[in-house]
């Protein structure tokens, strides 16, 4: 198919590798307000190590005022820095270290949402007659032919609890939305005040130096104003997710578009929308298209929901397999390609488990041919990196023996509050929402960064306790461990991770603009591919099961030698045609004709 004009034009946000930094949980300098709570100085003290890594960008996420209600995604105040993080002024030497190295920063843009302790919000419930009252969404009460008091409709907050995604205000008589949590109000867009004001957070931190945003949620900020009442598509609960009804709302992309013209475009910026409930690519292509005029790229959520019931919450566990994983993988490079839009390439962030844990085999035997395998496989697909802390570590989820009770995230107390209600007595329902929690709760990547083998892994000093527990593997994965490689012929994950970066850049033609092709489609234990430009091409094997397999190298693959592969340092030892044999998650890369 011909590619739409532009689908391959270089940008400099299309070869940038982006680090995403949870704050709290990277590194505490003791600059903060709060003793075991990472900071602004501790991400500033580690950008040697992230240059070294092969990093452009670092996005952190949100570092502002906030009560931490939902760990900074309630915002309190766009202007400034929460005191747990250290200060403005530490931002700025941040960005100044950054530009140093030739490296840039990424701001986390909360938008959909504030706080409920944001001034506009305090302002806004003081009064039915305040001037910010329409800066949020508010509704009167409904009544039941009983007459006791509901919410306007039956839409779910979102958070893993079973309430009403609306929040009763005892002083005005009226409900507010507030899809994520009660302390989470949503914004009304509808009116024009509210986008000025979000217009004018942009360019406090464009002007300060930032390099572009991490949008959270930002396909929520338009709703269906008759705000009707979801489908019943669960029973068992007296509240739905409303999701057909807030997400890509009709005036989306008059909003995005809006935001473009009276800020983005007036500067070279980095933009990256968190999308959840859109999986339609036309609907993507409108925000994403080279001539849409929207965001840089969004975060499609195919890869990270494919071990989840379909159609269901997101704590919940499916099998998949490779031929799974290719089809996902196979149809979004090619539907960018050839329709002029861009990929965002994540496997793993602050809302996700461990990949590792979930794509591969976490054990002592296979953790580092699994994270090697997924680093091959990201390092290698067209569209912009974002490497999350740890991940290139090999950190794994915390152990199963851990009591729920150490889970710090509003979505897994909600969660095991919920079972707990529902399961009491069956013990072994309660042993599978437990299993759930262990291997798909977003606290499995907010330990710590286990940095060293010393006391709390380097996070924080000695006798101060962690925000979080420090995961138990910490004097065997750690960063100072992995810095050297272990002998001659064996890279460790991160060194590995280095070389795969290298490799990207060495061969951006390829691996960030090149074609793509899958091959052997039928395979669900193989996951193959080759990625070609018009001098060079390279194909790649990924073997996604425990076990020993054999694999029939395809003519049309063109495999001259093979060049790098997870099992050591130097180059793996196969046939370039015929059957092969990968062993248990062997990953191969070889040099082919183009």
């Amino acid at each position: 198919m011909a590619l739409t004009q532009g689908a391959n034009k270089h940008r400099w946000w299309k070869e940038s590798v982006v680090y995403q930094i949870y704050p709290a949980s990277f590194l505490s300098s003791g600059a903060g307000s709060e003793p075991g709570w990472g900071d602004v100085r501790g991400i500033t003290s580690k950008l040697d190590y992230l240059k070294h890594l092969g990093v452009d960008v670092v996005w952190t996420s949100p570092i502002y005022k906030s009560p931490q209600a939902d760990m900074g995604y309630d915002i309190a105040d766009y202007y400034d820095i929460d005191p747990k993080y250290g200060s403005l002024s530490d931002v700025d030497e941040l960005i100044k270290e950054l530009k140093k190295r030739d490296m840039k920063l990424m701001m986390d843009l909360v938008v959909n949402h504030t706080s409920d302790q944001h001034a506009w919000f305090l302002d806004s419930r003081s009064s039915k007659d305040s001037q910010y009252r329409d800066f949020y969404i508010w509704k009167p009460a409904k009544y039941d032919k009983d007459g006791n008091r509901q919410p306007p409709n039956n839409w779910l907050q979102m958070l893993g609890d079973a309430n009403s995604a609306w929040t009763w205000d005892e002083k005005t008589q009226e409900y507010y939305l507030s899809l994520f949590t009660p302390e989470q109000p949503d914004l009304n867009w509808e009116n024009p005040k509210v986008r000025a004001a979000v217009h004018d957070v942009l360019r406090f931190w464009l002007d300060r130096g930032a390099s572009g945003f991490r949008m959270d949620v930002i396909n929520l900020i338009s709703k269906v104003q008759s705000f009707p009442d979801a489908e019943v598509t669960d029973p068992s609960s007296k509240y739905q997710s409303g999701h057909k009804y807030f997400a890509n709302g009709p005036r989306l992309h008059e909003f995005l578009k809006e935001i473009n013209k009276e800020v983005l475009s007036k500067y070279d910026t980095i933009t990256v929308g968190e999308m959840p409930f859109v999986e339609d690519e036309n609907e993507i292509i409108r925000v994403v298209g080279e001539n849409e005029n929207e965001l840089n790229m969004i975060f499609i959520f195919a890869i990270v929901d494919i071990d989840g019931i379909p159609g269901s919450s997101r704590l919940t566990l499916y099998d998949w397999n490779a031929a799974d994983l290719r089809n996902i993988v196979a149809k979004w490079q090619n539907v960018m390609r050839e329709r002029g839009g861009w990929n965002s390439l994540f496997i793993e962030n602050h809302d996700q488990p461990r990949s590792v844990s979930r794509y591969a085999d976490d054990s002592d035997e296979y953790r580092e041919l699994g994270a090697k395998l997924l680093a091959i496989m990201q390092t290698t697909l067209s569209g912009t990196l974002y490497v999350y802390q740890g991940e290139e570590l090999g950190m794994r989820n915390v152990p199963l023996s851990w009591d729920p009770a150490e889970y710090k995230d509003i979505e897994s107390i909600n969660y095991w509050k919920k079972m707990n209600e529902r399961c009491k007595g069956d013990e072994k329902k309660l042993e599978h929402a437990k299993l759930v929690l262990n291997k798909k709760a977003r606290d499995n990547a907010r330990t710590p960064v286990q940095w060293t083998a010393g006391p709390n892994a380097g996070f924080c000093k000695e006798g101060i306790e962690p925000w979080m527990r420090v995961n138990d593997d910490y004097k065997t994965v750690n960063a100072e461990a992995q810095r050297e490689a272990k002998d001659a012929d064996q890279l460790t994950i991160l060194q590995f991770w280095k070389r795969g970066l290298e490799n990207r850049k060495k061969h951006k033609d390829v691996f960030v603009y090149g074609d793509f092709k899958s091959l052997d489609d039928k395979n669900t234990e193989v996951f193959a591919y080759k990625r070609s430009s018009k001098d060079e091409a390279f194909v790649v094997v990924l073997n996604f099961t425990g076990k020993q397999v054999e694999w029939s190298v395809p003519k049309d693959a063109g495999v001259e030698k093979w060049v790098a592969g997870n099992y050591a340092a130097s180059s793996p030892d196969k046939a370039v045609d015929g059957v092969i044999h990968l062993r248990p998650w062997e990953g191969i890369l070889g040099a082919a004709k183009p």
